[in-house]
């Protein structure tokens, strides 16, 4: 998809450029919603959206006045260009590239490879049926793949260098700052308009992609052997090149900076932002008592957010309280697959009458009568839910993935490795039988969002860095 325009812009503000992989606009909740809250809390720019996605879709999110352009790309689309013939020098930089890669973890010459890709419009498939990009795969076969097939090795290395050498051929529109929601091809997308343009980066990462990626790719069934590495390795190194490119590179916690050190960032370049809500949509809700002892999950019904063990933890408590009702609160048409599985584990289960799946709802009339909160995840960053349940005077109970322990005071009582259902399931009895424990939790964790997480902080700080970042290039 070209650009394709919104709103009009104003002349007298910067442009922000967005750049969001298979999230907003399309998948609502989350990093999604985040990004909602920046542009409508910024009024002062005009933001431009550039998304990456597997296929074409309807927005999911009403844009605000201040969104003047939406660019959609997508993966899967044949290069636009015209072929063109390709210069010895493209291979000897690409041999150079990876060389320095492999030997010194040096991601300079990045900017060289981009140039002829996006100066010539090489097309991908020309690149890789090249009788010297074979004789390079071959090459590399030799010394990082010897006891598996040559042709594993060259399918891999052909699908995945594609998406990159395509994403290297695409233009993003002009604006005075680049903001990557992500590494890996967003993160690519970012490195290369700040090549092609000389215009500041900033990088926030809410997980870290590559590490999602991971484990992704360790548990796809079509992967074998040296191709799980190369893929891998591939998402490590295009974090580590939207790293050097980036001017800014935030994380939402201290755990998730000192990782992006480790992976390759500046020091000097990093910074903790913590994530932020909108208190008082929150504080002033009016409770409702229900007859039953509520628990909700509030969650796209989707692999990593695990549902499955949200309802094996039901099964559980429902053994040990016998008035108790259970929201799955969230979309369920993102993999529907896995909805329907879901479905078949309360049937089996024989708890339909205590699981409600509500879909896409308003949150809020939730928070008015829920007990408990549930987070069941394989993988979390700061978790937004958590500081609405906290600002609505919910207690949450959650597995121990990302920022989470230190949201809930490293309390094991309300804390289970992912997976374990019976540890939730724990966590969430306990709250039952001790009411006035719950209540000491309720008044201290408001006091908490209170203090650290008001979303007015939160977009006053990126207010000051996309003006301290265009004033430094415009000097």
């Amino acid at each position: 998809m070209d650009f394709v325009a919104i709103n009009k812009p104003d002349p007298s503000k910067k442009t922000i450029c967005i750049i969001a992989e298979g999230s907003y606009p399309y998948i609502t909740g989350g990093v999604s919603a985040w990004i909602q809250d920046i542009i409508t809390g910024l009024t002062n720019y005009n933001f431009i959206i550039f998304a990456i996605s597997a296929e074409e879709d309807e927005p999911k999110y009403l844009f605000p006045p201040n969104v003047i352009g939406l660019v959609n790309r997508l993966l899967t689309a044949p290069v636009e260009k015209p072929k063109k013939s390709i210069q010895s020098s493209f291979f000897s930089n690409i041999e150079s590239f990876h060389n320095d890669m492999m030997q010194k973890k040096d991601f300079s010459r990045f900017s060289e490879i981009f140039k002829l890709i996006n100066k010539h419009r090489y097309d991908p498939s020309s690149l890789q049926r090249h009788i010297t990009s074979f004789n390079i795969v071959t090459q590399y076969n030799a010394i990082r793949n010897p006891l598996y097939p040559f042709s594993d090795y060259y399918w891999a290395w052909r699908s995945s260098h594609e998406y990159m050498m395509k994403i290297m051929t695409w233009d993003l529109p002009p604006a005075d700052l680049y903001h990557t929601i992500s590494t890996g091809y967003a993160g690519l997308c970012a490195a290369s308009a700040k090549i092609k343009y000389n215009k500041p980066v900033i990088l926030t990462e809410h997980g870290l992609y590559n590490k999602e990626r991971e484990i992704d790719i360790k548990r796809a069934t079509w992967v074998k052997g040296y191709q799980r590495d190369m893929w891998i390795n591939i998402f490590n190194d295009l974090s580590a090149i939207t790293y050097e490119y980036s001017d800014c590179v935030i994380s939402l916690f201290e755990v998730n900076r000192n990782i992006q050190i480790a992976q390759g960032a500046k020091r000097e370049k990093t910074l903790v932002i913590p994530n932020g809500i909108e208190i008082d949509r929150y504080l002033d809700l009016k409770t409702e008592t229900c007859k039953e002892f509520s628990i909700g999950i509030i969650a796209r019904v989707v692999p990593i957010k695990d549902v499955k063990n949200f309802i094996i933890m039901a099964k559980i408590v429902a053994e040990s309280i016998p008035n108790v009702k259970f929201y799955i609160i969230g979309p369920t048409d993102e993999d529907e697959s896995y909805y329907e599985d879901c479905v078949k584990l309360v049937e089996n289960f024989q708890i339909q009458d205590k699981v409600v799946f509500t879909g896409k709802a308003d949150v809020r009339q939730y928070y008015k009568f829920l007990d408990v909160v549930v987070l069941s995840s394989i993988r979390e960053a700061q978790p937004l839910v958590i500081l609405e349940a906290y600002a609505a005077g919910i207690p949450v109970v959650s597995t121990r993935v990302g920022n989470v322990p230190e949201m809930l005071d490293y309390n094991d009582i309300l804390l289970a490795d992912p997976k374990d259902s019976e540890k939730l399931a724990q966590g969430v009895i306990y709250l039952y039988n001790n009411p006035d424990y719950r209540n000491k939790l309720i008044a201290a964790n408001r006091n908490k969002v209170i203090q650290f997480y008001n979303k007015k902080d939160l977009i006053a700080t990126y207010d000051n860095l996309y003006a301290k970042y265009i004033g430094m290039y415009t000097q």
